[in-house]
C-alpha cells in the first residue's frame, strides 16, 4: 500500500508564516487547580481563544491560501460539525472566494450561524459528519468546488501544527502535551511539529497524548489494525471530536509521531466543561476540554509540565445547560434520595431541617404514600439536594443514617 503524503517541520514553519496576520497566538495560561490534581505545573493552550472560536482557522486558511486562481473561481467546499465549518467560512471571506458548508443534522445553532455570518452557505445532510463529507464530495463533483477537508490534507495538517510551536516556545520546559482529537488533524500537526522541534534544540522528547471520547473514539482499533478503520456508530455530547474514521494522512502521522491515544467519559467531558469554567473562567466545548477531562480522570498519569489543548470553545447554550447539569452530577454536586419519614404533622419540616442543618440545598420535594417498601405509618420523599460535592453529599447521607432516616437510594 502506497503510503501518504507526510508534513515536515518545515511545512509547518511556511504554514506559520501564511497564518501571519490570520491566526492569533493563543495565550497559554497556568492552572493553579490543574497543577494540583497533577502534582506538577499544568497549562492551559487556549486556541478556544483562536479566531472563530477554535484552532480550525488555521489549517483551513493555509489551505485555501494555496488554491490556484482557477480553483479559486470554482469555490470551495467542506463538510463540518461547525468548528472546521467556520474556519473555511472566515477563510474564503477573507479571500474572497464563495464557501459552501454541509453539516450534520442537529449541528449547535451557534456554529450554523456564526458559519453563514462569514458568507458560507450552510446545508444540513445526514446524522454524521462522514454523511455530511460524502454529500461535499458529490457537490464537489457536481460543481467543480474544491473540498476541504476537515483534517485528512497536508496543509491542514501543516496548519493545525503550528499550534505545536507555540507550545514549545510558550512553555520550552513542558514534558506532555494533551490534544483533543476527533480525525486527528491537530494532533499530527502538533506532534510533528514537536518531536521535530525537540530534535532541532536537542532537547528530551515531549510526549504527546491524543485524547479521545470513549463514545467516538476510532484511533485504538485503527492502530490496532494497522489502518483506518470506520466505527459502526457514536455516541457522544463531543460533536467537535465525533468523527467515525481516522484519515489517511493524519493516521500515518499519529502512527509515527503520537506517544499514546487515551479515551475520557462522558462524565468526564462533562466535569472538565464545568471545571473549566468555573476554575479557569474559560468557555470551552464538550470537544475542546477533552485533553481536561483526561487530566482528571487520570492526575497524576502524565510527566509535568504538562499542557492542555483547549481546542475550541463554540457551544450551543442549550447544550452547554444540560453539560453543566451533567458535569455537577458527575462531580457529586446533585444528590438524589429516598427517604422515609413518619407519616405525622412535622415530619417532613423535621427531616428538611437535618438537611439544612448540614448545609445542603433543596431543589426538589415529591411525596410517595403507595409502595410496597412502606410501612403504613411512612411516607417516602423523593428528594433533589444541591452539594459542595462528594464529601459533603456523603456528610449529608452520614447525619441522615444518625438521626434515624431510612434511606432507599
Amino acid at each position: 500500500m502506497t503510503e501518504p503524503p507526510t508534513v515536515g517541520l518545515a511545512d509547518i514553519e511556511l504554514a506559520r508564516e501564511v497564518l501571519a496576520g490570520v491566526a492569533i497566538e493563543t495565550p497559554m495560561e497556568e492552572s493553579r487547580w490543574l497543577s494540583a490534581l497533577a502534582g506538577g505545573p499544568v497549562s492551559l493552550k487556549c486556541e478556544n481563544l483562536q479566531r472563530t472560536g477554535s484552532f480550525k482557522t488555521r489549517g483551513a486558511y493555509v489551505r485555501i491560501s494555496r488554491l490556484s486562481a482557477e480553483e479559486r473561481a470554482h469555490g470551495v467546499v467542506a463538510a463540518s460539525a461547525g468548528n472546521h465549518a467556520q474556519g473555511v467560512a472566515l477563510a474564503a471571506q477573507l479571500l474572497g472566494i464563495k464557501a459552501t458548508v454541509f453539516m450534520p443534522e442537529g449541528a449547535p445553532i451557534p456554529k450554523e450561524k456564526a458559519t453563514r455570518g462569514y458568507g458560507a452557505e450552510v446545508v444540513f445532510h445526514g446524522r454524521y459528519l462522514e454523511d455530511a463529507l460524502h454529500e461535499a464530495h458529490a457537490f464537489a463533483e457536481r460543481t467543480g468546488a474544491v473540498l476541504i477537508h476537515p483534517f485528512d490534507h497536508v496543509d491542514v495538517v501543516a496548519g493545525q501544527g503550528t499550534v505545536g510551536l507555540e507550545i514549545l516556545e510558550q512553555t520550552p520546559d513542558v514534558e506532555t502535551v494533551l490534544v483533543p482529537t476527533g480525525g486527528g488533524g491537530l494532533l499530527a500537526g502538533i506532534a510533528i511539529a514537536i518531536k521535530a522541534q525537540c530534535r532541532v534544540l536537542g532537547r528530551p522528547e515531549v510526549r504527546v497524548v491524543g485524547v479521545q471520547a470513549a463514545g467516538a473514539a476510532a484511533y485504538p482499533g485503527s492502530l490496532e489494525h494497522g489502518g483506518p478503520v470506520a466505527l459502526s456508530s457514536m455516541t457522544t455530547m463531543a460533536d467537535g471530536i465525533a468523527v467515525g474514521r481516522p484519515g489517511d494522512i493524519t493516521f500515518a502521522a499519529v502512527r509515527d509521531h503520537v506517544d499514546e491515544i487515551i479515551t475520557v467519559s462522558e462524565d468526564a467531558l462533562a466535569r472538565a466543561v464545568l471545571a473549566t469554567l468555573e476554575r479557569a473562567k474559560m468557555l470551552v466545548e464538550p470537544a475542546g476540554a477533552a485533553a481536561v477531562a483526561a487530566l482528571l480522570e487520570h492526575p497524576t498519569a502524565f510527566r509535568t509540565p504538562a499542557v492542555a489543548v483547549l481546542s475550541g470553545g463554540n457551544v450551543d447554550p442549550l447544550l452547554l445547560g444540560k453539560v453543566i447539569r451533567h458535569g455537577m452530577a458527575a462531580a457529586g454536586r446533585y444528590l438524589n434520595l429516598r427517604v422515609c419519614i413518619p407519616d405525622v404533622p412535622g415530619g417532613l419540616a423535621q427531616l428538611l431541617t437535618e438537611i439544612s442543618a448540614v448545609g445542603a440545598n433543596v431543589l426538589e420535594v415529591a411525596h410517595e404514600r403507595i409502595s410496597p417498601t412502606l410501612h403504613v405509618d411512612e411516607v417516602e420523599v423523593r428528594l433533589q439536594l444541591e452539594t459542595r460535592g462528594e464529601p459533603h453529599a456523603q456528610q449529608v447521607l452520614t447525619r441522615l443514617g444518625e438521626h434515624g432516616y431510612r434511606v432507599l437510594s
